[in-house]
């Protein structure tokens, strides 16, 4: 139920500003492969808690996270939204 909220709200705040979306995500992903370096996907996921698949995506533009997988990431890295988004926050 948490994901689906989660999920919810998000959406319902990006419809009104679709192109910040687009640059959030690229934001992440562009963080998440500097960040992983030369791990590899396995490698960083044991890190993060996310799968290899879906880091993978991200990075690729193929998935976006939700509001619970994202906190799940910036507590496994010990990181704030603002070391992901410095501009935005």
């Amino acid at each position: 139920m948490r994901q689906k909220t989660s999920s919810r709200i998000r959406d319902a705040f990006f419809v009104i500003v679709p192109d910040m979306k687009r640059q959030l995500d690229r934001q992440l992903a562009k963080f998440l492969r500097k960040r992983r370096g030369d791990l590899s996907y396995a490698q960083f996921a044991r890190k993060t808690g996310l799968s290899y698949q879906t880091l993978f995506r991200i990075e690729h533009g193929e998935h976006r996270l939700t509001l619970h997988k994202l906190e799940t990431l910036l507590n496994r890295l010990k990181i704030s939204l603002k070391d992901i988004f410095p501009d935005e926050f």
